[in-house]
């Protein structure tokens, strides 16, 4: 490709962050959330990395048809079900196991007429309000799951966490309590635990955890950068300078000239912008690594360039590499001048960059 603008993602790092997972959480299954083409960095990059999950996460049959037809074989968890009746067709031929959160989804288990029984995940609401059965209703729903002929005996119990990478809030013990109120006397594996649950509550540590941003290297804490987690980061998004211009105190730079050089100084623009998922809101002062250095963003994002403060480097040469996040700079990092979050930021990636594999 010729433009240097590119992503490199490194599978070590993948490696080492599930061997991470497995040493927070020695005695659990890992359920390794790979949705949202594994959160930038390739569904089917990822799943080959990750060989060692007990299973894979993905929101979509279209997600797991990719899977399937790169040969991955590991158990599959649709995790958000079956939209319409149909779908269980798709779902029984890619033997894929599947979330159940509603009335609709469990009433066209009961009518289907299926070739096989599914593995299924109930997901109970313990109080994120946003997928699963309510409480009040937990018990009527769990004695239909075991009665009906498509879902298998060996159901599994769920549900999902709302402030997990808080360390003091009280809805994360509240939810928790909900849960074991819910499976108190059943014989059934469970998950509770998040990224930010792996990390902080080993009481959550239930027959299945479902690290998903830790994988990737990047905290899922509000108080504890990925380094302090021994976390590494997997994926660089990283350019070169095009040009270097040599401007004058008080001349503007960029969009709506919204910046102006406090002295003369070497402006430097890197081939990379909004295009390639850089986020346009970026403040100035957002960190950029220049050959190793920190340096600052200075002015708007564009779509395809971005200008930034080379007095740091002032040394600094057509062609030299720009680190946007990755290695060296957090994602985080990032996301917070932005005002963001580093999902946001990862998943934003366009597809149009180069996607280089090292290790």
């Amino acid at each position: 490709m010729t433009r240097p603008s590119r992503v490199v993602i490194d599978k070590q790092a993948l490696k080492h962050n599930l061997q991470r997972v497995r040493e927070l959480a020695p005695h659990s299954k890992i359920m390794a959330i790979i949705k949202a083409d594994a959160y930038g960095h390739g569904l089917v990059r990822v799943a080959n990395t990750l060989s060692d999950a007990d299973a894979f996460g993905v929101a979509c049959l279209e997600e797991a048809e990719q899977l399937r037809s790169a040969s991955i074989t590991a158990p599959i968890v649709l995790l958000e079900g079956p939209h319409k009746a149909v779908d269980l067709t798709s779902i029984v031929q890619l033997q894929l196991e599947i979330i159940i959160h509603n009335e609709f989804q469990l009433e066209i288990l009961e009518q289907a007429t299926l070739d096989k029984a599914l593995q299924v995940w109930v997901k109970i609401d313990t109080g994120m309000h946003r997928l699963g059965f309510p409480l009040e209703k937990a018990a009527e729903v769990l004695k239909r799951v075991e009665s009906c002929k498509n879902i298998k005996p060996s159901f599994r119990l769920m549900t999902h966490l709302a402030t997990a990478n808080e360390n003091d809030n009280p809805l994360t013990k509240q939810q928790l309590d909900n849960f074991k109120q819910v499976c108190f006397g059943l014989d059934v594996e469970k998950t509770i635990a998040n990224s930010a649950a792996v990390i902080n509550f080993p009481e959550m540590h239930d027959e299945w955890i479902r690290p998903g941003l830790m994988l990737y290297g990047v905290s899922p804490m509000t108080d504890r950068h990925a380094q302090e987690l021994r976390l590494k980061p997997v994926m660089t998004l990283e350019s070169e300078l095009i040009t270097i211009q040599r401007l004058k105190k008080g001349e503007p730079v960029g969009y709506g000239a919204t910046w102006r050089c406090p002295e003369d100084m070497p402006v430097g623009v890197v081939a990379a912008g909004y295009g390639d998922g850089f986020p346009r809101h970026a403040k100035s002062g957002t960190p950029v690594l220049v050959n190793d250095v920190r340096c600052a963003l200075i002015g708007r994002a564009s779509m395809d360039m971005l200008t930034i403060d080379l007095r740091n480097q002032p040394q600094a040469k057509i062609g030299d590499r720009v680190v946007l996040w990755g290695e060296s700079l957090p994602v985080e990092e990032i996301a917070h001048y932005a005002d963001t979050i580093p999902y946001e930021l990862l998943c934003g990636v366009h597809k149009r960059l180069e996607f280089i594999e090292r290790g």
